[in-house]
């Protein structure tokens, strides 16, 4: 561009003044370049002539030249107590839950365990039980031993169901459940410490979900969901029928295996405990089968023949979670791989990431897919009643 004509006033760093904050002043260059130089003010007050009498009235009247983006919780930098106020905020920016759930959500956004930790599980030589169920599925093939202790957590809420391949070798399932070791606080005043807990299993008519993992001449099991009362009441009517109103939630769960005609089969039972003044207001079963993982030569070639490339692996998700170990599941046991191809040990859960992030789960049935055992879970969205 060419210099500018030499009418045009300079301020004492050496730059033109913009003079007009309305109409431009137009100083023409040389006419070969064809080109205009027009000096404009942004922000200030247009009655000041002096350049630096308007400087001074920049701040009051600002005008946006340039921008700069900077994290929101920056802005709280070196101000006492906003730690809390900062986690909420990146949480936010990071899963954008819907704007009527943040409160629910934000409750739920508590550190998470599994129970029982993996530093509880018995690493040494196990000692020998008498009467410890088994189940075989085939002639010749490996017992896999069940572990028939409950698994309990108290008045917490359970996000989270696995199983695990427990002891020295590997040879006994396990249930696990994680869950939040601090009570949502909006759950406080109504889950009361009192209330009885109550053991549900299948309906009386199960027999008609038993289901062979491999032989139907042997073991067994019972694929028939457990599921509590969604919500009820007392019967009372009127203003007092929202105080009485109750929803179920799981606590507890534990395996059984149980000997019917001369087969043995596997059973799940779960703990329910009830919260008061609530119910359930949605419900979803979560699960995702082992037949629907691809994988082997078959499958590479499908993909190849009909999308001409390779599948591109699908980026594994950002884990913001207490609960891992120390960066993934407790690790599996070497010496048991048959046995892992009967059992899937992928973790069933929900979080942040699942929207709208405060989900419970509420039931769970077992599954056979493709001879492998598999955990089905229910989970639910609760509906409070504000008084």
């Amino acid at each position: 561009m060419s210099s500018m004509t030499a009418s045009s006033p300079l301020h004492k760093s050496g730059l033109p003044i913009p003079w007009s904050n309305g109409p431009a002043m137009h100083s023409p260059t040389d006419d070969s370049d064809g080109l205009t130089v027009i000096y404009k003010r942004k922000g200030g007050q247009e009655s000041c002539q002096s350049h630096d009498e308007w400087l001074k009235t920049v701040p009051l009247a600002p005008n946006v030249v340039s921008m700069s983006f900077v994290p929101i919780t920056s802005l709280l930098n070196g101000v006492t107590g906003t730690g809390f106020l900062s986690h909420a905020i990146n949480l936010y920016l990071r899963y954008k839950p819907p704007i009527q759930e943040l409160h629910y959500f934000l409750e739920f956004q508590l550190p998470k365990e599994w129970a029982p930790a993996y530093g509880d599980l018995p690493l040494g030589p196990p000692r020998k039980q008498q009467g410890t169920p088994s189940l075989q599925f085939r002639p010749l093939g490996p017992k896999l031993q069940v572990n028939t202790t409950p698994v309990l957590v108290g008045k917490r809420c359970v996000t989270g169901v696995r199983f695990h391949l427990e002891g020295k070798k590997g040879n006994r399932l396990g249930i696990h459940l994680q869950y939040l070791t601090v009570v949502p606080q909006i759950l406080q005043h109504i889950w009361e410490d009192d209330q009885p807990e109550i053991w549900e299993g299948p309906d009386t008519d199960f027999m008609k979900y038993f289901e062979p993992v491999m032989w139907k001449s042997f073991s067994h099991v019972c694929t028939a969901p457990v599921e509590g009362n969604e919500a009820w009441d007392d019967g009372t009517r009127g203003d007092q029928a929202s105080s009485s109103r109750y929803a179920l939630v799981v606590t507890g769960a534990r395996l059984d295996v149980e000997q019917y005609q001369s087969k043995k089969v596997l059973f799940l039972r779960l703990l329910y405990s009830k919260i008061h003044k609530a119910s359930i207001r949605r419900s979803e079963w979560d699960h995702t089968p082992a037949s629907q993982q691809k994988s082997g030569i078959f499958s590479t070639l499908l993909t190849t023949t009909f999308t001409g490339n390779l599948a591109t692996p699908a980026a594994k998700p950002v884990l913001v979670d207490s609960a891992i170990y120390p960066k993934g599941p407790p690790p599996a046991n070497s010496q048991a791989p048959k046995l892992l191809k009967l059992v899937d040990t992928t973790e069933m859960k929900r979080g942040p990431g699942d929207t709208p992030g405060h989900w419970l789960v509420t039931g769970a049935k077992l599954c056979v897919d493709r001879g492998k055992i598999s955990v089905r879970v229910k989970y639910s969205l609760l509906l409070y009643i504000v008084d």
